[in-house]
């Protein structure tokens, strides 16, 4: 094994230098998944005895729509193309077509392969533009050749899986009123193999706010593309993510089909081989800029922390008042570290500190709460019996002031001084929830990123104890998504819409799974649980109270169980006794 990395070390610094060698290097060391998904390959094989079965159950489709396959063509080397539309003929569902538009390429095998395919295949048309329009005009040319229902994007280079229809079709058959169907996808490296598979959630609007996560393979109800206008010339780079914008914004039939459907090819120059190959910012923010103003919200698009990624700073509508809210018992330095981080470093003026005393009895806390409860703006209230912290937040919430809600454990630390703006930008967003930050360890690695169902049980926070600034799986610790739920150790809440749902369950669960039970209980009512890595706190979890058993773990499993077997955020391709998104892979016995 040695030898083989050192040959082919060797060979990419010979063939192309050390700087896309040290790529290379650095992207093995980032990125765990690279030796997985060689063994996920090997256990999950398509072979020709399952085609034979798809093409037969294909033909027996209650519902069998004409898909027309769109693919803009420009100068495209001979081997990929032909690659490229043998892996459309060669699909197990057979009522498509391919509309291809050659945007006057001036290679000329580009004109004879095309020749070639239209005459010997008539499910394949072709368009020849005399000049050259860029991308999005010559996706459009392409989509005015279709004829189908459906219309689904493929770039020249790139190949569909043979089943990728037959899955499309399949759920189509399911749900014959959907708009819009992506899939997972994969990418092909110079020498052929596939690499780097992108194990999708389902649709996540907050997510796809942040980067164009749903792109291949996509596919599109007809009519409703040519109602939104095709594609819009101007956003050359970023034509499908401007698309899907629009489009998203007359549905939400939107499905995602969790398997590998398409492989994106890596060349020199490309997106896929390397981001940063093309200006993609400029479009995608140009393009997210524009969706802001279509829905009438007002704020900035900025760079995301990593390449291909974005965040949009919603202007804070007013000056709401925040009420933290502090249940604590004894440990005066642990709440008198996180009030002073609060006070000491906190930008945002408009807010009230609650502490909710539980029967605090040692000498220095209640000297210290003495003294907290005489600070402007801080106040304590006495919650006396058995600890419940359902009920203590329940109790505090009614009593607290302001617009929006923080609950927050006393072992926790703010980092970063905008950790309410972070989180206000969001939490005042209609579809919004509850909001969470990013809790770090006091090492910097992970504790919660995001609450991820079914995870190592019932629930378990996202890259647990990975880098904070480390690999993560397609940047996911380090954008602004949605997850089924966030933590309760610090959670921002519309004080209405955590009125509306009655707050939370102290009956049930006065210890553990609150937060996840609030958290789902919100999805139930068309709210979003929303994770951003741009309010961040340390959090030593469990220094106030400890862990303890978790008694009301029954309770969740009958009243979730449901729900915590297929979490919509989390891909059911990958493994749910690690933290990390790894593959799921068979374990040796």
């Amino acid at each position: 094994m040695m030898i083989s990395k050192a040959k082919k070390a060797a060979r990419i610094l010979l063939t192309e230098g050390p700087a896309p060698l040290a790529r290379s290097i650095s992207y093995s060391l980032r990125n765990p998944l690279a030796k997985q998904y060689k063994q996920w390959l090997q256990e999950n094989p398509l072979f020709p005895a399952d085609l034979a079965r798809m093409r037969r159950d294909s033909a027996g489709f209650d519902y069998r729509p004409l898909i027309s396959i769109v693919t803009p063509v420009y100068n495209v080397d001979e081997i990929w193309l032909t690659k490229c539309i043998d892996s459309v003929i060669a699909q197990t569902y057979d009522n498509w077509e391919l509309c291809l538009a050659d945007d006057a390429s001036t290679e000329p095998h580009v004109h004879a392969v095309l020749q070639r395919y239209q005459e010997r295949e008539p499910r394949v048309k072709v368009v020849f533009l005399e000049e050259n329009r860029g991308i999005a005009g010559a996706s459009n040319a392409a989509l005015e050749l279709a004829s189908g229902e459906f219309v689904g994007l493929l770039d020249n280079d790139d190949e569909l899986t043979p089943d990728a229809l037959f899955h499309v079709v399949s759920l189509l058959n399911e749900h014959r009123d959907a708009d819009m169907i992506y899939s997972d996808e994969d990418k092909l490296n110079k020498d052929g193999a596939l690499c780097e598979p992108f194990f999708k959630p389902d649709w996540s609007p907050d997510l796809f706010l942040t980067q164009m996560y749903t792109c291949h393979f996509g596919v599109y109800r007809k009519s409703l593309a040519d109602a939104i206008g095709g594609f819009r010339e101007g956003f050359d780079g970023s034509q499908d993510y401007d698309f899907v914008l629009r489009l998203s914004e007359q549905t939400d039939r939107i499905h995602h089909i969790p398997k590998i459907l398409y492989h994106w090819r890596m060349i020199p120059g490309s997106t896929a081989e390397k981001y940063e190959s093309k200006d993609s910012d400029v479009p995608s923010m140009k393009s997210l800029s524009h969706a802001m103003r279509r829905r009438g919200w007002k704020g900035v698009v900025e760079r995301g922390l990593e390449p291909g990624t974005f965040r949009i700073r919603y202007y804070i509508t007013g000056e709401p008042l925040v009420s933290i809210i502090i249940p604590t018992r004894d440990r005066a330095e642990l709440l008198k570290k996180c009030v002073d981080s609060i006070r000491k470093k906190t930008t945002w003026g408009n807010y009230e500190i609650i502490v909710m005393d539980n029967g605090s009895s040692e000498k220095a806390s209640l000297k210290y709460l003495e003294a907290f409860d005489a600070l402007e703006g801080c106040r304590v209230i006495k919650h006396e019996g058995p600890f419940n912290f359902s009920a203590i937040n329940n109790a505090a919430a009614r009593e607290a002031a302001g617009e929006m809600l923080v609950f927050l454990n006393n072992d926790t630390e703010v980092s970063a001084g905008d950790w309410l703006e972070a989180m206000l930008e969001l939490a005042q967003l209609p579809h919004a929830g509850a909001v969470g930050p990013c809790l770090l360890y006091p090492d910097d690695t992970i504790q919660h990123a995001g609450i991820i169902l079914g995870l190592g049980g019932i629930a378990n926070p996202a890259f647990y104890r990975r880098p904070a600034e480390g690999w993560s799986y397609f940047n996911q610790a380090r954008v602004i998504r949605d997850y089924s739920a966030v933590t309760g150790a610090c959670m921002m809440v519309r004080k209405e819409v955590f009125e509306e749902l009655g707050g939370f369950d102290e009956e049930n669960l006065p210890i553990a799974y609150n937060d996840i039970d609030f958290c789902l209980r919100l999805r139930e009512k068309g709210y979003q649980s929303v994770y951003t890595p741009f309010a961040i706190l340390y959090h030593d979890e469990g220094a106030s109270r400890g862990y303890g058993p978790d008694p009301e773990a029954d309770y969740m499993i009958e009243k979730w169980r449901g729900v915590i077997d297929r979490d919509p955020f989390y891909n059911p391709n990958l493994a749910r006794d690690r933290f990390d998104f790894s593959l799921k892979l068979r374990q040796p016995s």
